[in-house]
């Protein structure tokens, strides 16, 4: 079983909104981050979360349209994206420290 296991993703149009989900298995971990890589471009931060608190972390490109969130009992993280923008179309990863998973992607329509 992969340790981690992104869902979520589609096309949407402009200012649409998705939520993306990475399930954890088989370890314990003190927080979880999310990045993406848009087409052509390196990888870049998103979003992270302190698992024992819930203390959230945004990149300022997603400040205030993304939020993150976790379920303690299903062992996920959640990013739930708003206001979509053709900028945020990407490949997006759930990583804890050096585990990454297989990737879900995000299209948005202008």
């Amino acid at each position: 079983q992969a340790p981690l296991v992104e869902a979520g993703g589609g096309l949407v149009q402009t200012g649409g909104s998705l939520r993306l989900s990475c399930v954890v298995s088989g370890r314990t971990f003190s927080a979880l981050g999310w990045f993406r890589r848009p087409p052509g471009k390196d990888r870049e931060y998103v979003a992270a979360i302190s698992w024992s608190n819930g203390l959230q972390y945004y990149a300022d490109s997603v400040k205030g349209r993304f939020a993150v969130s976790r379920d303690k009992v299903k062992n996920t993280v959640y990013l739930q994206m708003s206001s979509l923008k053709p900028e945020d179309t990407a490949l997006y990863y759930c990583n804890v420290q050096t585990n990454w998973g297989q990737g879900t992607q995000v299209t948005v329509s202008s």
